[in-house]
């Protein structure tokens, strides 16, 4: 049996433990790699170089990034329509994938075939995940690649896994019940939504199930929350931070004072007006660099706002540590899991005839995300409920999330409102 204290304690990767000077050696031989390599394979990153009027060999050091254009999340649609099916940013011919996912937008990412990547698998051990633990992932597995590759990151530890995926509170309960799982993966709210379904059961939780560990992505964690689940069942929660498209990006530790960067890849903070790198302390945009040879993503934006501290951590990793995400860069959204954007909820509208005007709003409700899709009417609807649920049908297939329709009379949105409007309030 594995104990509390063995989950605290150790490292996967020595590059953990690297001081200032070997990483920033490691890093900037790695980077002078995958530049050469992604400028002969991937024709948007050469493109992406030829049009800062440099050349590969100009890119020795991280500082040396500043001379590329950051490339945003929302650039990779318009791209990827011109040049299908991923905008000239594989590494490899698609024939030689093993898998493709599609992420809203539609974004097309390639499977990782021929890498191996180790970033979860430093924040899984980080979190407390130990060889021989049940892990119960209830992540999608649905077309987008994050399942897949947190299965394959615990089976790096020794971990064997379940790949359950979203829903089905009570049989997820049941399985975590009956195959005595050690490890959740999965959203803070669901972690929440599965205590509360085991009590609705009749269940003990702290008794009847054996989860000693959780790693939670994808929404905000309050720390109100992480507080009540830790201490009602006596295990340890961690979050990391990431996206589908480059990968995990930090992870928490058991001092759970910040997110740490994983060593193998580059994590920037980046003045979004200047493209500048800033100085701990100072916020920025979350810029990553990945080494992945299939997808190599050069200073890729993850449109989130946050800090970094480079003071000594007590867990004994060296890394510099992601702050708290303090915001956005525009107005994309993450709800449930799933990120929003602008233009996807126009999407959305653009399908019904009866919609003159459109607006997201968000809230939080029992720890839970709430997203009501407010739509003003050109007219009065002779059956409100069929398009209703015809809306509903659309807010799911499009935005991937579930959303209550809410309508409202012609001229009741504001000129100039946002098209999300994120009213949670995190503690």
């Amino acid at each position: 049996m594995v104990t509390k204290k063995d989950r605290c304690s150790g490292y996967f990767s020595k590059l953990e433990i690297m001081t200032e000077s070997e990483r920033r050696r490691y890093h900037n031989r790695k980077l002078k790699q995958i530049i050469t390599y992604a400028y002969e394979k991937a024709p948007a990153v050469k493109k992406k170089i030829d049009q800062a009027k440099i050349k590969p060999g100009d890119i020795k050091t991280v500082r040396d990034l500043e001379k590329l254009p950051i490339t945003e999340k929302a650039d990779l649609i318009s791209l990827q329509k011109k040049n299908p099916p991923f905008g000239g940013f594989n590494g490899v011919p698609p024939e030689e994938l093993g898998r493709f996912f599609i992420s809203p937008g539609p974004i097309y990412e390639p499977g990782e075939l021929v890498y191996e990547d180790t970033r979860w698998a430093q924040g899984l051990y980080a979190g407390g995940f130990r060889a021989g633990d049940i892990c119960q992932i209830t992540f999608n597995f649905h077309l987008v690649p994050f399942g897949f590759m947190l299965d394959s990151s615990l089976k790096l530890l020794g971990c064997r896994t379940i790949p359950a995926g979203v829903g089905n509170t009570e049989l997820q309960v049941r399985v975590m019940k009956d195959l005595k799982v050690t490890g959740f993966l999965g959203t803070p709210s669901f972690l929440f939504a599965a205590v509360q379904k085991a009590k609705e059961m009749g269940l003990n939780p702290p008794k009847d199930l054996n989860l000693k560990t959780a790693f939670v992505a994808a929404e905000m964690l309050p720390e109100s929350l992480r507080d009540s689940l830790e201490s009602e069942l006596g295990l340890m929660i961690r979050q990391s931070y990431g996206t589908a498209d480059i990968g995990c990006l930090g992870f928490e530790c058991s001092q759970k004072n910040g997110m740490h960067f994983p060593d193998d890849c580059i994590v920037e903070i980046v003045d979004p007006q200047t493209g500048k790198q800033c100085n701990p302390g100072e916020i920025g945009e979350v810029v990553g660099t990945c080494f992945n040879k299939v997808y190599p993503l050069i200073r890729f934006g993850s449109g989130d706002l946050s800090y970094v501290s480079d003071e000594p951590c007590p867990c004994g990793r060296t890394s510099p540590r992601l702050m708290k995400i303090i915001g956005r860069v525009d107005q994309v959204t993450k709800v449930k899991g799933m990120f929003i954007h602008p233009g996807l909820v126009d999407f959305v509208a653009a399908k019904f005839s009866e919609i003159c005007a459109c607006q997201v709003v968000v809230t939080r409700e029992g720890h839970q995300d709430r997203m009501i899709f407010r739509t003003e009417l050109v007219r009065p609807c002779s059956d409100p409920t069929i398009l209703s649920e015809a809306i509903g049908k659309a807010i799911q297939e499009i935005l991937r999330v579930r959303g209550e329709v809410e309508f409202l009379p012609k001229g009741s949105l504001p000129e100039g409102a946002k098209k999300i409007e994120d009213k949670r309030v995190w503690e």
